[in-house]
């Protein structure tokens, strides 16, 4: 498992100083992420006014698998799950499980952040921390759902791992994202 400072994001989050002017109405898989989830995550208004059409246990990663042209970026080729086969996003949908201070949560990979696109290294390497220094080597961002569920209240250590198959039950599992 990964251990690293994991900060808080949400679908609609507007762009200001504590997410370094990142809009997150799109993510970098999906322009249209704000009406596809079916309006924003606000943390603050619990419960939200309307029933999420995607998974609201979702998290980013700093790593995207492509180029500005859409071809895979090199360092994609040594994803561990890399076909040649592929016809869908490498990690898009994606389970990651995250421990927290004995809790422990799954959640889908729906972006990438916070603050970095090229981290191959922390993602899928050997590196100890990520290589961005933002917000205390921040190297996960979780949903609001996430942050409920493990019981945060503000930014904190947790540690992760990429996770293969279907998770076991609990809430994550109500609402599973499949648009590719």
């Amino acid at each position: 498992m990964k251990r690293c400072m994991t900060t808080m994001f949400w679908v609609g989050e507007p762009s200001d100083a504590d997410n370094k002017f990142i809009p997150n109405h799109e993510s970098y898989w999906d322009e249209n992420w704000l009406e596809h989830f079916g309006g924003p995550d606000d943390p603050d208004k619990v419960p939200l006014s309307f029933t999420p059409k995607e998974n609201p246990f979702y998290c980013a990663l700093p790593y995207g698998e492509l180029k500005n042209s859409g071809k895979l970026k090199k360092s994609a080729f040594e994803i561990p799950w890399y076909s040649q086969n592929s016809t869908v996003s490498l990690l898009k949908n994606r389970w990651i499980h995250i421990l927290y201070r004995g809790r422990s949560c799954y959640a889908q990979w729906e972006d990438v952040g916070p603050n970095n696109e090229k981290d191959w290294d922390w993602v899928f390497g050997t590196a100890e921390r990520p290589s961005s220094s933002f917000n205390n080597y921040a190297g996960l961002d979780l949903s609001p759902a996430c942050f409920r569920y493990l019981g945060m209240e503000d930014n904190d250590y947790t540690e992760w791992e990429h996770y293969s198959g279907t998770p076991p039950e609990g809430p994550w599992l109500k609402t599973i994202t499949m648009r590719p």
